[in-house]
């Protein structure tokens, strides 16, 4: 019987990728199909030019509530950044080098703890490359790669398709065709891919 796949829509900068990302990167029960990309260009598509828990108040208040409850729930640290959202672009375009590679959970948890534990800039070269060096890769030039035409333009096409399959919002999963959206609905997306 072929192994359970879920596929898992994610930016660094988001909080509720956060947690659906740490859960994800720490079990084995399925294959993670990790698609990195940027909300920003999401938002910007809707009219928005910052995160709606930036740009509404009253969700911004909200979910800094949330988030120590969440955590609390799955055995997950958290501390809220100081800044938020942070820019996930760097980040995003070393993940799209390690897709398919063995170190991409360990990589993509690291990068989430930096942002949402120890409330480092995820967009600055020294906190990505203290990550890469910390899970034993060639800092230096997978840093170079990342910031390569090539990739960039792989980064592109990477929100090209996001918005291509109407996403909204991260993270989102797919099994199969079928989309859940939000970390609240990662356990109804595995039940899914476990059936």
């Amino acid at each position: 019987m072929p192994a359970s796949e879920i596929t898992c829509w994610f930016d660094f900068a988001s909080n509720y990728s956060y947690l659906s990302v740490l859960r994800l990167a720490r079990q084995k029960d399925v294959i993670v199909q990790w698609k990195p990309f940027l909300l920003g260009p999401i938002f910007q598509a809707q009219g928005w030019d910052n995160s709606p828990f930036v740009l509404q108040k009253d969700k911004g208040d909200y979910v800094w509530k949330d988030m120590p409850r969440e955590c609390a729930k799955y055995g997950l640290p958290w501390r809220q950044p100081s800044a938020f959202p942070r820019r996930s672009l760097l980040a995003a375009r070393v993940a799209l080098l390690g897709e398919h590679q063995p170190w991409m959970a360990e990589f993509c948890a690291r990068v989430m703890l930096a942002n949402f534990e120890h409330d480092e800039d995820i967009g600055s070269p020294e906190v990505i490359a203290a990550v890469l060096t910390g899970i034993g890769l060639d800092a230096a030039a997978l840093l170079t790669a990342a910031q390569s035409d090539d990739n960039k333009a792989r980064l592109r096409a990477r929100n090209d398709e996001a918005q291509s399959l109407h996403l909204f919002g991260a993270p989102t999963f797919f099994v199969g065709t079928e989309m859940y959206w939000g970390n609240d609905r990662l356990a109804d997306a595995l039940a899914l891919a476990a059936s």
